[in-house]
């Protein structure tokens, strides 16, 4: 796959069909882009999981963080990688370690190595992409702060009720 773009139907295909994001990477710090994207996640309806080894015990936004990957005991679809391209590879093996669905790294994240590793697992790989930022986008809600949605239409996009939201993520 060519991991230097990815079309619309790709991405909106996996934020349609997920349910539960790992944010590896996790901060408590509000103003830390891992806080905004779990923030904005659970806003969604989505099952969003804090990942931090030091805080492990403690809660971000009323959710327990884990240390691990593997200390997770409910189901995870994506591992979102808010760590440097180099801990990006053993992020990697440990999604697929927990039967993950996809591994997203971050903004700036990009690590060839594991994307290769992932998909020869059978994972969905995205690199260098922002869930919340490409949810905002495809949704039409980035729109509505004036920046460029590449969708052209004149009606705001139908929102549903908080905790379906994730699921209507229109083609356009």
């Amino acid at each position: 796959m060519n991991h230097d773009s990815y079309s619309d139907d790709y991405i909106r295909g996996i934020l349609n069909s997920v349910r539960s994001f790992a944010i590896v990477g996790a901060s408590a710090n509000t103003v830390r882009p891992s806080y905004f994207v779990l923030k904005y996640l659970l806003d969604k309806g989505y099952t969003a999981i804090p990942v931090n080894p030091g805080k492990a015990g403690s809660e971000i936004l009323g959710q327990k963080v884990y240390a691990s990957l593997r200390d997770i005991s409910g189901p995870v679809d994506v591992v979102d990688v808010f760590r440097n391209a180099q801990a990006a590879l053993g992020i990697t093996k440990e999604a697929i370690e927990i039967g993950a669905k996809v591994v997203w790294m971050q903004l700036g994240v990009r690590n060839d190595e594991a994307a290769g590793l992932a998909e020869e697992a059978g994972l969905k790989v995205v690199m260098n992409c922002c869930p919340k930022i490409e949810y905002a986008r495809l949704s039409g809600e980035i729109g509505w702060a004036g920046v460029n949605s590449r969708a052209i239409s004149s009606a705001r996009p139908k929102l549903a009720p908080k905790g379906v939201q994730h699921r209507i993520l229109r083609k356009t």
